[in-house]
């Protein structure tokens, strides 16, 4: 009788990442917290540290996350098994650009981002409480010009409310994308390619 494959957590509760995962073929157990459990490791403060470059900021949160996770599992005596983690921010003008804090916060970072370029920068961090690996994949985003009333109406449906840059390529804001180089997936949150290198390194096997 051949064993089950092996396994991994997933420190996120984004579920553009489980499907990513999914689509690679890899098995995860979501890392979550329950009520009551939630501790030092409750946030990850996403602040910007002064002087932090987009890339060094998004590594740093994915590591973070990597690391908690990791701490959570012990916590619970949960089986030992590596901890994947990812981040990801937008760059304009040297500008991180996060998660909207409001509708009207989207808007505002809708308009900034029209008819022009950004960078999306998406880090992974894999570790097993031994070895730590990490990868950064970076894309360029050109967006059409978004009218007014086409950008009003892409924020009343709260899809841009929980992404950075207050957009998901992989839903309705794919009509204002005119152009990318990079990586699709790491747009999207989790950059497949990088993804499947850094579990490699950890004896996993995707597909």
């Amino acid at each position: 009788m051949s064993a089950a494959p092996p396994r991994i957590y997933l420190a996120s509760r984004s579920p553009r990442r489980r499907e990513l995962l999914r689509q690679i073929g890899v098995r995860f157990d979501v890392l979550a917290f329950r009520g009551g459990e939630r501790g030092e490791d409750a946030d990850v403060d996403e602040a910007p540290l002064d002087g932090e470059t987009a890339e060094r900021y998004v590594e740093r949160l994915a590591l973070t996350k990597a690391e908690a996770g990791m701490r959570r599992l012990l916590w619970r005596r949960l089986p030992r098994q590596p901890v994947l983690a990812a981040d990801t921010t937008l760059e304009m003008d040297g500008r991180i650009i996060g998660k909207p804090a409001s509708p009207e916060d989207a808007v505002r970072i809708l308009q900034s981002l029209s008819a022009r370029s950004h960078r999306v920068l998406t880090a992974v961090a894999v570790t097993d409480g031994e070895r730590t690996r990490r990868a950064l994949s970076i894309s360029q985003v050109r967006f059409r010009a978004i009218d007014e009333a086409e950008l009003y109406r892409y924020v009343a449906t709260g899809e841009p409310l929980d992404k950075a840059g207050a957009y998901g390529i992989q839903g309705r804001a794919a009509v204002f994308v005119e152009h990318i180089c990079g990586s699709y997936t790491g747009i999207m949150g989790l950059p497949l390619y990088e993804t499947a290198q850094l579990l490699h390194d950890f004896g996993y096997a995707c597909l």
